[in-house]
């Protein structure tokens, strides 16, 4: 059977690692699709229609599956409420866009919807770590409460148009494959530092804990996540999923610096610190998962080699001056 997949976000980190992961993938195909326009709700909504009508309609000429993964978004904990907001409102015009696309095809049980939503987000303020699927979420920021508004809205459009639907909710995601002036999580910001004056400032204690899954990793769980997704769909119809993905090892910030001190061979460039934003931050941030826990059972990237390959590709985009 043969899955075509539309990435949203396709070049950010996760997005541009999906899309190589369909790539290796047999049986999937990528759709080639230029990035949305942001800057225009009404350019969005047509840009989005247009993508949705290619993508379903080449699925039905061939009898096949079909996939929008949201794996976009710039919002983090800091970003202000209007943009969390229009981040909201514009998931929600693009999955409009989709349901009323399948709709038009009848092709909405042949569908799916993948978004990535954030474990840290939405456990922020939980108990009893570690949070499985089962634990009740409590953000503490607004980026948490609008990842669970996100959530929402995906489970709203499965019920409205008929197209099963999976959030997940990733931990802390790093690897190689980011813009130096975009960098994103801890990780990537102290593989930058050491090759920098500039140290990384941590505001938060270093026995806080994290849960680091490498982006190759996560995108090939990404994938398989949906493939499952496609078939309990044709088994069983309709589908609404949560699940957390996770590498299942957390550490400690301060065992993360030593992995940087051993790699690097010398001290790492940090500096703490105290910030307002670090209210918003859970110190225990233990992921686990209890729904299709075989996807978990996988070689997965050694915490030391993933934040190696993270330096090497810093300091190749500085070597190059990219």
């Amino acid at each position: 059977m043969t899955t075509y997949a539309w990435v949203i976000g396709a070049r950010g980190l996760l997005g541009s690692a999906t899309s190589a992961a369909i790539g290796r993938r047999n049986g999937w195909v990528l759709l080639p699709a230029e990035p949305l326009p942001w800057a225009d709700d009404d350019a969005l909504v047509a840009s989005a229609t247009a993508t949705a009508e290619q993508l379903l309609r080449t699925a039905a000429t061939d009898s096949a599956d079909w996939v929008v993964l949201w794996l976009a978004g710039n919002a983090v904990t800091s970003t202000p409420p209007p943009a969390i907001a229009q981040e909201l409102h514009q998931l929600r015009l693009v999955l409009d866009a989709v349901g009323t696309t399948a709709g038009a095809h009848g092709t909405a049980a042949r569908g799916a919807v993948f978004y990535a939503s954030s474990a840290g987000g939405v456990y922020g303020g939980s108990e009893h770590p570690p949070f499985d699927e089962t634990s009740t979420p409590v953000p503490i920021s607004g980026y948490g409460r609008f990842k669970l508004d996100a959530e929402a809205s995906l489970f709203d459009f499965s019920r409205a148009s008929g197209v099963s639907v999976l959030a997940g909710r990733i931990a802390n995601l790093y690897g190689p494959g980011q813009k130096l002036g975009k960098m994103q999580g801890l990780i990537s910001h102290l593989a930058k530092a050491q090759f920098s004056p500039r140290p990384a400032s941590i505001f938060v204690p270093l026995e806080t804990m994290r849960d680091y899954i490498f982006v190759r990793d996560c995108a090939e769980l990404v994938v398989d996540c949906v493939d499952r997704l496609h078939a309990v769909t044709a088994a069983e119809g309709r589908t609404e999923v949560v699940k957390n993905l996770a590498s299942g090892q957390a550490v400690t910030i301060s065992n993360l610096l030593g992995h940087i001190r051993s790699l690097a061979k010398g001290k790492p460039n940090v500096m703490l610190g105290y910030s307002a934003e670090a209210s918003m931050q859970g110190l225990d941030l233990r992921i686990t998962s209890t729904v299709w826990p075989d996807l978990d059972q996988r070689q997965l990237t050694s915490l030391p080699a993933g934040i190696k390959a993270t330096m090497d590709d810093v300091l190749a985009h500085i070597q190059s001056g990219g």
